[in-house]
């Protein structure tokens, strides 16, 4: 079975058209799906938009979150209450075309990869400030994450179950999935498509969104910053001797009043110490911070002989091994719980 999950917050304009063409495309696609519909407290009717679709449409599954919990925190919720061997993640603005899913299953097929990004080639509908904004995003990530992202890929996605299996495992708070996926180092390909114009009502992401997602993008995923004070308190230390070298030669050769060089050198040698006790800390920090994450230090990759079982797509999209999940638990602590709805 595939499983295709879209959060849904405040989309009430254009529901129709995305269900319209997402079950054109999923029906095309001649195999057992289902689509999980995550309405993150949505205030303007889309619940009552996704239950009438429920109603005419069995293979849609209406998942509520209590309270408006964030695009990650979706997410989330749709991929613990996902069943099928692949899911897709993709957005309900069609920015994202739903007619685009038949490739990423083709591609895993393929090429037998756990993760298709599908990434933007063209971004001409963006303004200039968003396409750029996305490339220092990207550009700084890469750097700082030291995680090989790729760009232009946001959360349009296809993974198999493993990799869904291995995302809900880590205890993560504030999960952000485009630097999750490709940490877990699964094998992946990409497909190229061009972006297009929001269907209907107004982007959800505005610039304080965009920010609030590139702070949990370095504060959730690495330490960097704090390893900066280290680093910061080293080059300081370094120029502050050279400072109170040039002092004391002052001195000497009489070009200063009295008393001027030793309060210089005992702030330079202060705020030195300071600087370096900092960036101590900061790495210690650092390291209680990784623990606490929980993430696993390595993955061994699964042997891959053909097409089995653990293959991506598998052509009859066959059953898997339902279980539990602690996953759930922690999106009903972190979104106030969700209640599934299926209707048809």
């Amino acid at each position: 079975m595939l499983s295709v999950v879209v959060p849904v917050y405040n989309e009430r304009e254009v529901l129709p058209l995305f269900v319209e063409r997402t079950r054109r495309a999923l029906d095309g696609l001649g195999e057992a799906y289902e689509l999980i519909a995550v309405d993150d407290g949505s205030t303007d009717g889309s619940r009552e938009a996704l239950d009438a679709a429920a109603d005419v449409w069995p293979q849609l599954r209406v998942l509520r979150l209590r309270r408006n919990a964030g695009h990650q925190a979706a997410i989330t919720a749709g991929l613990a209450a996902s069943r099928g061997d692949a899911v897709v993640t993709i957005d309900a603005d069609l920015q994202d075309p739903p007619e685009l899913i038949a490739d990423l299953v083709a591609a895993a097929r393929r090429e037998q990869v756990d993760v298709v990004y599908a990434v933007r080639s063209r971004r001409d509908v963006d303004t200039a400030f968003k396409r750029g904004t996305a490339r220092l995003y990207y550009r700084l990530m890469r750097r700082i994450a030291g995680t090989d992202i790729q760009p232009d890929a946001g959360d349009f996605r296809l993974m198999t179950r493993p990799v869904v299996d291995d995302l809900l495992a880590l205890p993560e708070r504030h999960p952000v999935y485009r630097l999750l996926v490709p940490w877990l180092g699964y094998p992946s390909t990409t497909v190229a498509y061009e972006r297009e114009a929001r269907a209907a009502g107004r982007t959800h992401y505005p610039l304080g969104r965009m920010l609030r997602l590139g702070i949990d993008s370095v504060t959730s995923f690495t330490a960097s910053p704090l390893r900066y004070a280290t680093w910061l308190g080293l080059a300081v230390s370094s120029f502050s001797a050279l400072l109170a070298v040039w002092a004391v030669v002052a001195r000497l050769a009489g070009h200063v009043v009295p008393g001027w060089t030793s309060v210089l050198v005992a702030v330079l040698f202060l705020g030195s110490v300071q600087l370096l006790c900092v960036g101590l800390l900061g790495e210690y920090l650092g390291r209680l911070y990784a623990q606490s994450q929980g993430r696993p230090a390595f993955y061994v990759e699964r042997p891959r002989p053909g097409l089995a079982s653990d293959s991506p797509v598998e052509g009859a999209l066959g059953a898997r091994l339902d279980g539990p999940r602690e996953a759930q638990r922690r999106v009903e602590e972190a979104g106030g719980g969700p209640t599934a709805r299926r209707r048809g």
